[in-house]
């Protein structure tokens, strides 16, 4: 019987989705202090939100001090998470618009890794009535003499990350401040002679008709 005092009993306890998002902001933080390069911080976020025990959230973060994040990492101590977090995500990981158009909207799991390409032609993600695999969700948006337009509503926390190459990435419209363990969303990739715009807009009313994709 496996005594419930002993600590790597403790440690190869299953961990949360909670406990995964306390070490990927504390990786963040330090990041931002300057004890993590972007490479360090992309491949630990990997690990974290790849983590199923906390045997393997705790290497991740053991040569960091705990002063950074102002509170000891304690398993299950996160805030609650939004309740547009969680669900199984969509087996379709991408979106693709070569001298054409792509679009994707509706009540869909956005997996944690999204990839839209954009040729001579336009992709529309519409994220306001989507939910989130992971708390963290990275699009990458590449465009080359193209547009990609992500809509996101005002609960949602997005952070623009890309390149502009006689191009650019933007955000418009209000944005206000999110609620405890909103959604993550991080733009990255390179626009090259085109647009990738992140806009936000309210979420349809229950009366609105749905515009559905074109099949």
């Amino acid at each position: 019987m496996t005594d419930a005092q002993d600590p790597n009993a403790a440690l190869e306890m299953r961990a949360s989705d909670a406990d995964r998002e306390r070490v990927a902001e504390r990786l963040r933080v330090a990041a931002g202090h300057g004890r993590l390069t972007m490479d360090e911080l992309e491949e630990r976020l990997e690990r974290a939100y790849g983590a199923k025990t906390y045997a393997e959230l705790e290497p991740i973060i053991r040569d960091l001090p705990d002063t950074d994040a102002g509170a000891n990492y304690a398993p299950g101590a996160a805030a609650a998470l939004s309740p547009r977090v969680g669900g199984t995500p969509s087996r379709k990981r991408w979106s693709i618009a070569v001298m054409s158009g792509a679009t994707r909207r509706g009540n869909w799991v956005v997996p944690p890794r999204y990839n839209a390409f954009a040729f001579w032609g336009g992709v529309v993600l519409d994220l306001r009535e989507a939910s989130y695999a992971q708390q963290e969700t990275v699009i990458r948006a590449n465009a080359l003499m193209g547009g990609i337009e992500i809509i996101v509503p005002d609960d949602v926390n997005v952070h623009l990350e890309g390149v502009g190459i006689m191009g650019g990435y933007d955000e418009t419209g209000a944005t206000r401040q999110t609620p405890p363990g909103a959604p993550i969303v991080r733009v990255t990739g390179i626009a090259f002679w085109a647009g990738v715009q992140v806009k936000r807009k309210s979420r349809p009313k229950a009366d609105e008709p749905r515009q559905l994709p074109p099949s």
